[in-house]
């Protein structure tokens, strides 16, 4: 069983991951960002499977974290969506910009680890 040490390791791995893949590129003037992902996602088909293999690290990070099956059918319908969402040409990489799949999932299991470590307390 990891210890909380380790699960914030892996939350604070699992945040850079995400502002790398959905936020690091800023647009300037403005308060709007998107990540490698987005940019990845403008080659056709090609960019869109990346991107699903690049989300599948939150997948991954949440099993090793053993999340239950809710959580992560979560997290793999946001990244169905996010997939799903990117394959509309043009309209798909606009998506892809403002969904932030990698983002929620990392959000989801956060909210999760803290929730499961006050249960523990009480």
């Amino acid at each position: 069983m990891k210890t909380n040490t380790q699960h914030q390791a892996t939350l604070k791995r699992l945040e850079r991951f995400s502002r790398f893949t959905d936020s690091s590129i800023g647009i300037p003037f403005t308060r709007f960002k998107f990540g490698v992902e987005a940019l990845i996602g403008v080659i056709p088909g090609v960019g869109d499977a990346a991107g699903l293999i690049l989300s599948s690290y939150v997948l991954i990070e949440a099993q090793r974290l053993g999340v239950g099956w809710r959580i992560k059918s979560r997290i793999i319908l946001n990244m169905l969506i996010d997939f799903v969402g990117g394959l509309i040409p043009f309209f798909g990489d606009i998506f892809d910009a403002y969904f932030k799949a990698n983002t929620r999932n990392t959000q989801l299991l956060k909210r999760y680890l803290h929730e499961r470590s006050n249960m523990a307390e009480t």
